[in-house]
């Protein structure tokens, strides 16, 4: 089978003649066997095995990796998070793959109690309707606040910051289905410690962001059972050398693991290669922020009720000039990690594997890796690192030369 006939509907795939990043390993001039949506075997060429039932697709001159995963990303070609929509998620989860993204937790940001209830109905509908062939996997929601500090807020609506409640947070992850997968706190506010303890309890990944706490009161929200930074240095303290502050806090603590948005505009190129030799890739990982925008032209949008305007693919607050979330895909993502100087292997990793145990599911869905006995969820890319296909659980659900 050529990549530009179409959109395969077997998931027993037989890939030849590609190098593969597991990304611990490169195997140049490679295959891999995908038997009814996983990895079966993983080899250099030539295959000799059998081949009856098998689709076989040449991938010369190509590149084959784990398929990337974002875990914080609000919307993408108009559809957003918060449209309480369950066709919405079913959007977005059709689109990303054309970025290379094989598994997603869309975020919300901070809204009233209601809003919040319709966004976490619509994505029980959404998770519950979702199929490999439909597009990236939906592993869970995350609530960006609404728990977070009024003066850390940035692209979030203080009308609606509030104080945690256990109470409220219950009602949103029944009404979700238990899919609640990550929440973002502030530590220092009042409860949140108590929160922090109960929501962590659940397994849902608690995130410390849109913060102004100490570095005292960083460590205590770690110990409390915080996991993980939403997009380290945004919507954070900064560093002081006499009050180290929370990212300090959060880059020394190993127990954490590290969101970054590497559109360079977010957070610097020097910043960011400094994290990555600091914290180490497996700590850290690649997201987005992506907002409704996202590969859309420039021009004013709208995030949660506050408007935004998008220059040359920059989004900024109208009111303030403050950035609003991004509109960096996976793919060029890795790209910029690449051009640091980073291997293409270590860029894989923070996209793939890192996410995926920093939420815990690398071992639960069997996703983050090539390798054997784990979900066929895969990129292709060119020799410029650009997405030709993406194949979810074995099933090629975008081809770069069929749209």
């Amino acid at each position: 089978m050529d990549l530009g006939e179409g959109i395969t509907k077997n998931n027993s795939l037989l890939l030849r003649n590609a190098t593969i990043y597991t990304p611990f390993e490169t195997i140049r001039h490679g295959y891999i066997v995908i038997h009814n949506g996983f990895i079966k075997e993983i080899g250099y060429e030539p295959y000799t095995g059998n081949k009856t039932g098998f689709e076989e697709i040449n991938l010369e001159n190509m590149i084959v990796g784990p398929g990337l995963i974002d875990t914080h990303i609000h919307g993408l070609h108009g559809y957003d998070t918060m449209d309480s929509s369950k066709e919405s998620f079913m959007q977005m989860s059709k689109i990303l793959p054309r970025y290379g993204v094989t598994a997603f937790i869309p975020s919300t940001v901070t809204g009233p109690h209601e809003k919040l209830l319709a966004v976490s109905r619509a994505f029980k509908e959404a998770f519950e309707e979702w199929k490999p062939l439909l597009g990236a996997r939906l592993i869970g929601l995350h609530l960006e606040g609404p728990y977070i500090n009024p003066v850390k807020a940035g692209a979030q609506n203080k009308e609606f910051i509030r104080n945690p409640s256990v109470k409220e947070f219950d009602e949103y992850y029944k009404t979700a289905g238990g899919a609640i997968k990550e929440i973002t706190v502030a530590p220092e506010i009042p409860g949140a410690l108590n929160f922090i303890r109960y929501v962590s309890a659940k397994k849902v990944v608690v995130q410390i962001g849109h913060t102004n706490a100490t570095y005292r009161e960083t460590i205590n929200g770690i110990i409390a059972g915080a996991s993980k930074a939403t997009h380290l240095f945004n919507g954070m303290r900064g560093i002081h050398h006499r009050e180290p502050g929370v990212v300090v806090a959060l880059m020394q603590s190993k127990s954490v693991y590290l969101e970054i948005i590497t559109d360079f505009i977010h957070v610097s190129p020097e910043m960011i290669k400094f994290v990555i030799d600091y914290a180490k890739p497996d700590r850290v990982m690649l997201v987005t922020d992506a907002i409704s925008a996202t590969g859309l032209p420039d021009g004013e949008y709208e995030l949660g009720g506050l408007r935004i305007v998008v220059e040359k693919g920059v989004s900024r607050l109208v009111d303030t000039g403050g950035l609003a979330g991004s509109t960096l895909t996976m793919d060029k993502a890795l790209r910029n990690i690449v051009s640091l100087g980073f291997s293409l292997n270590t860029a894989f990793e923070m996209a793939s594997i890192t996410p995926a145990k920093a939420i815990g599911i690398k071992e639960e869905l069997k996703i983050g890796s090539v390798k054997p006995g784990y979900r066929a969820d895969l990129v292709i890319l060119d020799k410029n690192l650009e997405v030709v296909a993406t194949i979810i659980e074995g099933y090629v659900v975008y081809s770069k030369n069929i749209l």
